[in-house]
């Protein structure tokens, strides 16, 4: 009994010590939450996404209240009870880095907060609801008693912020949403009884705008299959059928330049302020491959099998749609070329192929100005990077290029280039409220949040980037082919795009135009896929997909305005807008990111300035020289495809100097063998390597280069010598040696014969020869055979400068001749035959009878005579008798 009631006793003290224990444990859970999707880890319970922010940027006619709306998502494993939010604010952001650092700081640093309002009283696992909140902008807007207390214009950050109380927990703070509030001007507020203004706008200053460039970027990962050299009739095949989708209804590059489209369309109403600032960057690439759809193609049933089955592709009508769509634009606004497939120029450099070089930054302005029947900016190339070491530039300089468009950190004064982001003193795991590289780091304070501003001048020069020569352009030494197009003159007026000389016209010196990093930063994290830019500092790297595209959009919206609200002694009034090349903004992100720049220049906060213009500015007094961004080497192509890269375009250009070219006949070899040196440029393709995962786009790159190796192979293999059946019988000594060489190409080609004669064999160089067309041809080659033995003599070809082609042979030779012995017979006889005359002759002059004729009797030797003759006459009359 007593050991029953102790077994009772123990039983209910572990029941109470359990109750008591789990909701301390639980509590503890709770309040351990992130901070949202700025917090340190993923949240567990509530996800808050922001769905819509009105006025997106303030002005002073805009609404006097602040309305957000929002959804919560439980996405956790239990009940979720009294879900309230509220909406804070921190400092207006006082230097261009907190435009992104500021969005990584505690929530105890937006110390401007306003009252929490319910949401749901429970949300269970799974469910969702959307809400909307107002605040009052300043003090005294609207019929709210609180307000976000903004009284002058500036750049905000704003901090969504939802609290809730999880099953066997405390109210806590489960996740939160910021993003940057651009004012542009703080409404007025109203007197509640009069209806008079209570508290005047303020507007912001607008003494000194900001003359502002904004480039338009029109670019796709490569598409085409690798390995398809060109041809007259043949078809594009394209490895998927995602660019007919991007460029239909409602797709990526459709939008991009839908938007394009309405902002610059509605603008002609007025001005032609947005029009003027707007440059259209294109990859050639894009361009090219969108021509090719415009003709039919096909596309791969499987994109990892190059060489499998194809089908018909579905894009045409859409290609040609949109291509007519650029061209319209393209004549009323400036267009300027990007190197071909966004190729890493250092990687280009690395590999140091004239020809390659020549392809992927001489011939895109050229491919632009033809297929868009327009004339682009020349002289300016784009890195799809942002920075670039010493051989880029100066292979970009070699090939007259005046000014590379480079991030502001790329290009520092002479002597302050380091081998380290200097921007990332402090290691990135101390970071808040994001992951990087899938690790999670803690909330960070504001004082250990500075990140250095080292913006450039708008252009700077590089003295250690110059031609050998000042005022010479050397890529005319280097390009061993012309572009594959000729550029085609704009016909019509252009007043955005008079195509002036880009760069120093007389400088030998590079020039670079420099872009503002945390502007570009935020325009990057528009759209899908968002990437983080090779030039964004560690220390401010994240995940920007855990932020709402909402958010993102805001964050752009307020980097792009900065600038224009806070006019510094020490910084340029200029901003040149850079969205990275393949954008994935849509159709409302873009148009209200163009809305943003022209209320800038309506509210003359803001000037237009073309990019001709920029370009023409003079350089910094201060020299500068290239800093390579150590996140831009990690993020470029890996140095083991530069080799094999080298090694093809070798071939490639081998072949190229054997090729030969026909009068009317096609395809061209110039045309015939460019394909092959696109696709080893895409090989070298940025493209979707800031990711954060390279497997994917260097298995593309292997792939590509692995099909173009074998297509070389086979174009050499194409032209060969046909191997004789049996052994080569020469009637004589000095008989000519026939052979048949085959040419599978369908351009002419110069061609030699390797031939390794014997010891007992002399065999005639007959120099170049040209095989036709998809042909064979004949040739006798003089042979001079000095021995009866069979003999095999190795026959190959080569190019004229002594490249292998095809597959080498041998050829087995038996010729009629007996050599030194039959010489010796032959002149022996000779010999005797003379002596043999002579001596008759010697003796019918002394008149002495041959010893040879003696017994022979003359007058029987007439009789034999006349019988002969007799008898040959009766031989005629029998044959004229028995002929019809």
């Amino acid at each position: 009994m007593t050991r029953g009631l102790f077994r009772i006793i123990v039983a209910v003290l572990t029941i109470l010590s359990s109750a008591t224990v789990a909701p301390m444990l639980l509590t503890q859970q709770a309040t351990a939450q992130p901070t949202g999707s700025n917090g340190s880890t993923t949240p567990k319970f509530l996800k808050l996404s922001l769905d819509s922010v009105t006025p997106t940027a303030v002005t002073t006619l805009s609404d006097s209240m602040l309305t957000v709306s929002g959804t919560i998502t439980n996405i956790g494993d239990r009940v979720v009870d009294n879900v309230i939010v509220r909406v804070q604010r921190a400092n207006a952001v006082a230097s261009p880095s907190l435009l992104r650092s500021t969005l990584r700081l505690d929530q105890a640093n937006y110390d401007v907060a306003g009252p929490f309002e319910d949401v749901v009283e429970r949300l269970s696992p799974g469910q969702r609801k959307q809400f909307t909140t107002s605040i009052a902008l300043r003090p005294g807007g609207g019929d709210s008693t609180s307000s976000l207390d903004i009284t002058q214009p500036g750049v905000y950050p704003l901090l969504l912020n939802v609290n809730g109380e999880p099953a066997y927990g405390s109210q806590a703070r489960l996740d939160d949403a910021r993003f940057l509030l651009p004012v542009l001007g703080v409404p007025p507020t109203a007197n509640a009884e009069s209806g008079s203004a209570a508290e005047p706008a303020v507007p912001a200053a607008s003494d000194a705008p900001v003359a502002t460039t904004l480039l338009w970027p029109l670019a796709d990962r490569p598409r085409l299959v690798a390995g398809i050299p060109g041809s007259v009739n043949g078809k594009a095949e394209l490895t998927d059928d995602e660019l007919a989708a991007s460029l239909g209804k409602g797709g990526r590059l459709d939008q991009l330049l839908g938007a394009l489209e309405s902002a610059l369309g509605a603008n002609n109403g007025h001005d032609r302020s947005l029009a003027t600032a707007v440059c259209v960057a294109v990859d050639p690439d894009l361009l090219g491959t969108v021509e090719s759809m415009t003709k039919g193609y096909r596309v791969l049933a499987s994109p990892s099998d190059p060489d499998g089955a194809t089908r018909p592709g579905t894009g045409e009508e859409q290609a040609q749609t949109w291509l007519d769509r650029l061209r319209a634009l393209a004549s009323s606004v400036c267009t300027v070329a990007l190197p071909f497939a966004q190729v890493d120029v250092t990687a280009l450099a690395a590999v140091n192929d004239p020809d390659l070089s020549a392809r992927a930054l001489d011939a895109p302005a050229d491919i632009v100005d033809s297929i868009l029947s327009t004339r682009s900016v020349r002289g300016v190339s784009m890195p799809d990077s942002g920075s670039i070491d010493t051989s880029a530039g100066m292979l970009l300089r070699s090939h007259g290029f005046g000014t590379a468009v480079l991030a502001d950190t790329a290009a520092v004064t002479v002597g302050s280039a380091s081998s380290g982001d200097s921007s990332d003193s402090t290691p990135a795991t101390a970071g808040a409220g994001r992951t990087t590289g899938g690790q999670p780091t803690t909330s960070l304070s504001a004082s250990n949040m500075v990140v250095p501003d080292s913006g450039a001048p708008d252009v700077v020069r590089l003295p250690e980037i110059t031609t050998s020569l000042p005022g010479t352009n050397e890529a005319e030494s280097q390009v061993s082919e012309p572009a594959p197009t000729s550029a085609v003159p704009n016909t019509g007026a252009n007043p955005s795009n008079p195509a002036p000389p880009a760069g120093p016209a007389t400088d030998p010196v590079m020039h670079a135009a420099t872009f503002d990093i945390w502007s570009a930063t935020a325009l990057a994290a528009v759209g899908s896929n968002p990437p983080t830019p090779s030039f964004t500092p560690a220390k401010v790297r994240y995940d920007v997909t855990n932020d709402s595209r909402i958010a993102r959009l805001q964050d752009a919206l307020g980097a792009i305005s900065w600038t224009a609200l806070n006019p510094q002694p020490n910084r340029p009034r200029s901003m040149l807008l850079v969205p990275p090349q393949q954008w994935g903004a849509n159709l409302d992100e873009a148009a209200a990111l163009l809305r943003q720049v022209d209320l800038l220049m309506r509210n003359s906060l803001a000037t237009p300035r073309a990019l001709h213009e920029l370009l023409a500015e003079p350089p910094d007094g201060q020299p500068y020289e290239l800093d390579y961004l150590p996140q831009a080497a990690e993020d470029a192509v890996p140095g083991r495809f530069v080799l094999p890269v080298r090694d093809q375009g070798r071939r490639i250009t081998e072949l190229m100097r054997s090729l030969v070219e026909l009068p009317e006949a096609e395809p061209k070899p110039r045309d015939f063998l460019a394909p092959l040196r696109e696709d080893l440029l895409r090989t070298l393709s940025l493209s979707d390597r800031r990711t954060g995962d390279a497997a994917q786009p260097d298995t593309f790159a292997q792939r590509r280069l692995d099909q173009t190796t074998k297509t070389l192979d086979n174009l050499y293999r194409s032209v060969t010598v046909l191997p004789p059946g049996g052994v080569y019988t020469l009637a004589s000594e000095q008989s000519p040696l026939l052979l048949v060489a085959r040419n599978e190409l369908p351009v002419a080609i110069r061609i030699k014969f390797r031939i390794e004669a014997p010891a007992e064999t002399k065999i005639t160089d007959i120099g170049e020869q040209v095989l036709p067309p998809t042909g064979t041809r004949s040739f006798q080659i003089p042979t001079e055979v000095t021995d009866s033995r069979s003999l095999v003599i190795p026959i190959s070809l080569t190019t004229p400068d002594g490249i292998p082609l095809g597959n080498p042979t041998s050829v087995s030779v038996r010729s009629n001749a007996y050599g030194q012995a039959l010489a010796i017979i032959t002149a022996c006889a000779g010999i005797l035959l003379f002596l043999l005359a002579g001596r008759r002759l010697w003796r019918r002059f002394k008149g002495q009878p041959d010893p040879a004729d003696e017994g022979f009797d003359p007058v029987t030797r007439r009789r034999v005579n006349r019988y002969r003759r007799a008898r040959q006459r009766v031989l005629r009359q029998q044959e004229q008798q028995e002929a019809p």
